[in-house]
Formats: structure tokens, C-alpha cells, sequence
């Protein structure tokens, strides 16, 4: 028998109502049991496996690099090169990002403990019935859906108000001062390009900001384990991402993340330190299609584990969104999207599971 994630304990009034994801085996487990396994249930479709024999050259569609100290000193050849990396790509890495090398490897740390623990102690932490918040994996949405090669530890780290400490595993030592930290350093990091992204699109620096009210912050820590045959599965399918900005922490070593760049599946190579950037589908709707929110997925490795930390940067629940009106001009640029309070769309992918660009689909006119 798989082992598989149950119900936790969680109260009620503590939910997010933001939706739910069905339990499903531990992959770790999985393997943990039987290095050899891939059960049916994980092979995808032969049209979405991963193609690891590609002669597709690379080399020249490696994705932007941004230089955030001359970002945010005001560089305008580097606003430039970042307008450009949000418009053509909607991905892009940044380097001197202010966020310090320790705060950075304690993260990793954290999240390397903790899916280092006994599968029993995992479990006390296990995404409740009627909530996304935990350990599992987000967006199943029914028995026959194909699944991904990864666990997930999924949490509500900003405001600090919104927490739901009992899906936080703080008996392990470091484990809720690394979290605040760089969780810290990331809203620092966010405020900046959304101060970029306010002035490329039309409004004060402090715009964007505004915009979202209580802003939030929602972290994925995920872990791929090792797959015996990886050009058989994903650690995580096709989706653009329902938030405003994403900012991904990656495994300095092994390439796992590809995102959709002119219909090709290009692989993002790590850089030691660096934080990957991706627009979301809430900018998308802001700057009416200006900015685009990208499809990626992840691949696994067959010969070791990987591991990753992505923070979603979204607006408070009762937000609406909509085309700004700087981004609107009834002769070129005609509004594209609808206006929807932000929570009615986040259910609404939630309760979906993760297929491309489909969500985006729902928002425009």
C-alpha cells in the first residue's frame, strides 16, 4: 500500500478558504520504499513527458539576468533590460539582490530538515481536509488525474497575522527563524521590483504596492525526489502562476526548472545565489497583457534529490483586479481582461488542476 497523507487536525475557523487539494502517497516515501518504482499514475501522456533527447541548442536562450543593485540605484539601461525581460520572457534572474548568503543557506537548510524527518512526524503537518496550507501536494483535484513527482510543504508566511502555526513544524530547531528571515529579506526584494514595475507601468513607485493592501506572501517548499525514469514524468506540471510575482530560490547544482520561451521547453541554469523572478498571472491582468504571466514545469534527476522555495507575492483576498488604466487605450490597447476580487480567482484555479495557461483564459474578455 502506498503511503499516503491523511486528514490533519487543523481547526476550521484557522482555514484559508482559498480551497482544497485531495491526499495523495509521498513520493518520498515511494521511493524510500522502492528506488525502482514509477506507479502508473505518475507517467504522463506521451505528449507532455519531458523530452531529455532534444538537440535543441540552449546556448543562446539562457534567460535574463537582472543586476538589482543597479536596479534600484536607478540605472536606466538596467530598467530597460528589465522592462524587456518581463515583456519577451516574463522569467529572469537577479543577482546583488541585498539578501545575504546565510539567510539564503539557512532556508535551504530548513527545508532540507524537514523533509528529512520520519514520515510519521512529516504527517502531523498534513494539509487539512477543506485547506491548501501543509504537507501534501496542491491542485489534485480528483482520483484520475496524473500526478507530479514531488512533495510539498505549503505555507502562509507574511503577514505574520495570517499564519496557521500548527502546520509550521517549529519543533525543529531553526526551522520558523529561517522562514521569518527570509521571508523578510524577500518582501525587501519584492517592494523593489514592484517599485520598477509601478513606473514602467504608469503610477508612483509605491503604486503596485498599494494596489495589493495587505499584500501577502504564500511559500511552496517543494522536494523532487530522485525517479528511476525521469523522461517519464514531472516534478511539477505545465501552470503559470496565480500571483503577482513569484521569486524562486533553486538547487545551485542541478537544473530542474524549464519554462515556455517561443514554444520551446528552455531549462533555467542555476546561478549560485541568484533568485529566479517570474511575473504572475495578477500582473498580467494589471498591465493588460503587456506583461505575461509564463508557463514553466519542472523535470526530475534520476541520480539525486532536489529542492526548491517558491514565494508567491499576492494581493489581499478582497483586492480587485483589473486592467490599470494607465495600461488602457481604447484604440491600441483595448482592455483585454475582466475585473474579479482577487480570492475569486484564486479559487478558481485552485479548484483546477495546474493545465498551461488555462486560468489566465478565464480572466479575459
Amino acid at each position: 500500500m502506498d503511503p499516503e497523507v491523511g486528514n490533519g487536525c487543523v481547526q476550521e475557523d484557522e482555514e484559508l478558504g482559498w480551497g482544497k487539494s485531495l491526499p495523495v502517497p509521498s513520493v518520498q516515501e515511494i521511493v524510500r520504499n522502492d528506488s525502482l518504482c514509477v506507479p502508473e499514475r505518475y507517467i504522463q501522456e506521451r505528449q507532455n513527458r519531458p523530452d531529455y533527447h532534444s538537440e535543441v541548442s540552449y546556448a543562446s536562450s539562457e534567460i535574463p539576468v537582472i543586476n538589482m543593485s543597479l536596479l534600484a540605484n536607478g540605472d536606466k539601461d538596467e530598467l530597460r533590460n528589465f522592462d524587456i525581460a518581463c515583456k519577451e520572457w516574463g522569467f529572469f534572474q537577479i543577482t546583488n539582490h541585498g539578501i545575504a548568503e546565510t539567510v539564503i543557506h539557512n532556508m535551504k537548510e530548513a527545508i532540507a530538515a524537514f523533509f528529512q524527518l520520519p514520515f510519521d512526524e512529516k504527517k502531523k503537518y498534513t494539509m487539512p481536509a477543506n485547506d491548501v496550507q501543509g504537507y501534501g501536494q496542491g491542485y489534485v483535484v480528483s482520483e484520475q488525474q496524473k500526478l507530479d513527482w514531488s512533495d510539498v510543504l505549503f505555507l502562509v508566511t507574511l503577514p505574520p497575522s495570517v499564519r496557521n502555526l500548527k502546520l509550521w513544524p517549529v519543533a525543529l530547531p531553526g526551522f520558523k527563524e529561517s522562514i521569518d528571515q527570509y521571508s523578510t529579506e524577500i518582501r525587501k526584494v519584492t517592494e523593489e521590483i514592484f517599485a520598477k514595475l509601478s513606473l514602467l507601468m504608469g503610477m508612483d513607485t509605491d503604486g503596485l504596492k498599494m494596489l495589493h493592501g495587505e499584500m501577502k506572501q504564500a511559500t511552496r517548499m517543494n522536494y523532487y525526489p530522485t525517479c528511476s525514469r525521469p523522461e517519464l514524468v514531472l516534478g511539477v506540471s505545465p501552470h503559470s502562476d496565480a500571483s503577482t510575482i513569484t521569486l524562486l530560490l533553486q538547487d545551485d547544482k542541478i537544473t530542474g526548472l524549464q519554462i515556455k520561451h517561443k514554444d520551446s521547453w528552455i531549462p533555467v541554469k542555476p546561478i549560485p545565489d541568484a533568485i529566479v523572478v517570474n511575473i504572475g498571472d495578477v500582473a498580467e491582468v494589471l498591465s493588460n497583457g503587456l506583461y505575461k504571466s509564463v508557463e514553466h514545469r519542472a523535470v526530475t534527476n534520476e541520480k539525486k534529490a532536489r529542492m526548491s522555495v517558491a514565494t508567491f507575492v499576492i494581493p489581499s483576498e478582497e483586492v480587485e483586479i483589473g486592467p490599470l488604466e494607465s495600461m488602457v487605450d481604447d484604440k491600441q490597447f483595448p482592455r483585454m481582461y475582466r475585473n474579479m476580487k482577487y480570492v475569486d480567482y484564486l479559487r478558481h484555479t485552485l479548484e483546477r488542476k495546474m493545465d498551461g495557461k488555462a486560468h489566465t483564459e478565464y480572466l479575459k474578455l
